[in-house]
């Protein structure tokens, strides 16, 4: 198999690491199949397979100006789920957890008809989706 292509990782510069590690810790591995790969005063990863998420604390000189995922750059990160059951029960534990969930009015169906789905913020608030890959 050909390796070209596939994302082999994705750095995130964050506001407040230990809040950060706190949410994306407990998403990556305890709902999906991710591990800590390293750890170090300023930043962690997350490794699956041969992709990882790293989380890094931006300089408090780069503070100034707050993440805005309507600004230029990212967006959101999407993640596969195999069902249903998956998604409902993660959007229970998101409301535990008080994390905001988007698009309430259109859960679980915010991305359209075909689509199930829900969508919320990390302390940064960059918007993940968890969404039924059928």
């Amino acid at each position: 198999m050909k390796q070209s292509g596939i994302i082999h990782h994705i750095e995130i510069y964050v506001s407040d690491l230990k809040k950060s590690i706190s949410f994306w810790k407990w998403l990556l591995t305890k709902k999906f199949s991710y591990e800590i790969f390293e750890k170090w005063d300023r930043g962690i990863s997350f490794i699956f397979g041969k992709t990882y998420i790293v989380l890094v604390q931006t300089e408090k000189k780069y503070l100034d100006v707050p993440y805005n995922r309507k600004r230029t750059g990212l967006n959101h990160i999407a993640f596969h789920c195999t069902s249903r059951k998956f998604i409902d029960k993660l959007t229970e534990e998101l409301k535990k957890k008080k994390i905001r969930i988007l698009y309430t009015d259109k859960h679980p169906y915010a991305g359209g008809k075909n689509y199930y789905a829900v969508f919320f913020e990390d302390p940064d608030r960059i918007k993940v989706e968890v969404v039924l890959s059928e």
